[in-house]
């Protein structure tokens, strides 16, 4: 079983959607899963306290080191922020980015520093197993 961590904003109804989507399709592909979405910190701290930005940093670093790829649910340019830097920091540490684009455009730095780019509707298909790797086509700034 891959262990994957799934990257995605989650500030409003149409992210968490979409994140939705995703959870259950990696679901039904029998993918262990950590969500950043699902698994907050453990202990009662104020968010957005000082204590709670470094312990959020620092359990989604354990997690996507802990993952064997990374999922990232792309909204398109300036999606966000936090999303973008988890992105990267796979990269950086070599593990692969299946990006799952549901935007209508794309960074360059995005884009090219996944393993793969698909839709949502390719997820279904995607073989975790081959990581088969793909290029974006569309629109890119």
């Amino acid at each position: 079983m891959k262990r994957v961590y799934l990257a995605s904003p989650f500030f409003n109804k149409k992210e968490i959607t979409y994140l939705e989507q995703v959870e259950e399709i990696l679901e039904e592909k029998g993918l262990q899963v950590f969500s950043p979405f699902r698994n907050p910190i453990d202990k009662q701290v104020e968010v957005g306290s000082r204590q709670w930005s470094i312990e959020t940093f620092m359990k989604d670093i354990k997690y996507i080191k802990w993952a064997e790829a990374v999922v990232g649910i792309y909204h398109g340019n300036y999606s966000d922020s936090g999303t973008a830097w988890e992105f990267g920091y796979a990269f950086a540490v070599g593990k692969p980015v299946i990006l799952i684009h549901v935007g209508e455009n794309s960074n360059l730095m995005v884009h090219e520093g996944a393993h793969a780019n698909i839709r949502l509707e390719e997820l279904k298909g995607y073989d975790f197993d081959q990581l088969t790797s793909s290029f974006y086509t569309g629109e890119m700034l």
